[in-house]
């Protein structure tokens, strides 16, 4: 009669024959550890740019939000800021829905790139079902800037990148 030990618990002979441990083939265990690595990589692989929105959320300030925004309208307005902040221009124009124009994008950029790393509000107007009024308040020179989100031609959330007008930020 043999003895096995599991979790530190002796087992009989007769639990053995009841509750065998579970043994697996030498030849199957390349194939489980591969199994294993193929539903790890199906696990963390990004899906629709998710894993991108997650990153930019976590490595950027709050925005602080009243209104009523859809989904596609919040998470527009936040790239937009996120952009800003970052200097991309690059990433600012492809949300452009007329087209990316590149030299509204640098205006942006080099108007409110440095006030929207620190804190920025959003007020967004009306219903956003398919495009919204957006007043984003910057905190830092204390200015208000008003656009459009909406969607494009490509049935995707994006900006209407008019020329940035800065107006001095009414007291809250």
């Amino acid at each position: 009669m043999s003895l096995m030990i599991n979790n530190g618990v002796g087992l009989s002979a007769i639990d053995q024959r009841l509750n065998p441990p579970m043994r697996i083939p030498k030849a199957g265990v390349p194939g489980l550890v591969l199994l294993s690595a193929g539903a790890l990589l199906t696990a963390c692989s990004d899906s629709g740019g998710e894993l991108d929105y997650q990153t930019g959320y976590a490595s950027h300030r709050p925005l602080r939000v009243t209104g009523y925004p859809s989904t596609g309208s919040l998470e527009t307005v936040q790239q937009v800021v996120w952009r800003l902040a970052d200097g991309d221009v690059d990433g600012l124009a492809a949300l452009d829905t007329e087209g990316g124009d590149h030299s509204a994008a640098r205006d942006w950029v080099e108007t409110y790139g440095t006030a929207a790393r620190a804190e920025v509000s959003a007020d967004f107007l009306d219903e956003g079902s398919v495009r919204q009024d957006v007043v984003l308040h910057f905190a830092g020179p204390r200015r208000t800037q008003e656009l459009t989100v909406r969607i494009g031609d490509d049935d995707t959330w994006g900006v209407v990148l008019d020329a940035p007008d800065p107006t001095p930020a009414a007291p809250r």
